[in-house]
């Protein structure tokens, strides 16, 4: 299990879930930025990332460790 801390603001949970994302104004398309949720924060930083356009993935921390990505 990894010991990685949520991305919320002021979160010292552990993170469960990885949000892949992209701001395509200055990121090139295969490009993947990460923030890390619990799951009680998951849905609200999903949801941040989405109405922007951002979010391109939500998967669970250890698969996306066992990817090696």
């Amino acid at each position: 299990m990894s010991d990685t801390i949520c991305s919320a603001k002021g979160c010292r949970a552990g993170a469960v879930w990885v949000l892949a994302w992209n701001n395509p104004k200055i990121h090139t398309p295969e490009r993947r930025k990460t923030w890390v949720a619990c799951e009680e924060h998951r849905e609200h930083l999903s949801q941040f990332l989405g109405m922007r356009g951002f979010l391109k993935d939500v998967v669970l921390l250890e698969e996306w460790e066992a990817r090696g990505v």
